[in-house]
């Protein structure tokens, strides 16, 4: 877990990059939150190409830099801050995807098997944001990308006894029609309520 002392350390890494030093603060603070999405996306889907140049063209713009000029400052930025670059972020999550350990399967099982209980328990949650939830819990746990997480819940889950030859999107589903979907409409209808009740009464119209 990065410390107060780290961040600054990290800060001040990027400003004595390469890059870095041409930068003046309000570029420097635009590169570091940018770093921090790319960072976010290759734990996602293991990939960065498309989100780097997209963010490169939007740093750019405003800027005396060109879109390739916001993509190498954005890579400097990136590896100062996590002290390996875009590339090596990338291929350390799916090297590791390769070589899962023994106790990956019934992880990956016992994830997705919470997907139901998130579903249904307390605040109840949509399948899509249960699925996402446990995937970036077993992302963690397994130093993977969440894409390679999802995929392993699937498979682990439809090769489970319980699956019945269902899948876990159709199982999840039924939970979210079950219990997320009531629990929705309930709130919505008492928030109209509420919103009835408190609307001031309209005046009486005068001929």
């Amino acid at each position: 877990m990065s410390t107060q002392s780290d961040q600054r350390d990290r800060i001040q890494a990027a400003r004595d990059s390469y890059s870095g030093k041409s930068l003046t603060n309000s570029q420097l603070q635009s590169a570091w939150a940018i770093s921090s999405i790319l960072h976010s996306q290759i734990q996602k889907t293991g990939s960065f190409r498309e989100p780097l140049t997209d963010y490169a063209h939007a740093f750019a713009r405003g800027e005396r830099f060109d879109a390739l000029r916001a993509e190498a400052i954005l890579r400097d930025v990136y590896t100062a801050r996590y002290e390996q670059s875009l590339n090596q972020t990338r291929e350390s999550l799916l090297e590791r995807e390769k070589a899962l350990p023994e106790t990956a399967q019934a992880r990956a099982l016992a994830q997705a098997q919470s997907i139901s209980a998130r579903i249904q328990d307390g605040a109840t949650q949509p399948f899509y944001q249960a699925y996402d939830t446990a995937a970036v819990a077993l992302s963690k746990e397994l130093s993977i990308t969440q894409a390679g997480a999802k995929t392993l819940m699937k498979e682990a889950f439809e090769q489970s006894p319980e699956s019945q030859g269902r899948t876990l999107y159709e199982v999840g589903k039924d939970y979210e029609d079950a219990y997320h979907r009531p629990a929705k409409e309930a709130e919505i209808a008492a928030r109209k309520a509420e919103q009835l009740q408190t609307r001031p009464p309209e005046r009486q119209r005068t001929r």
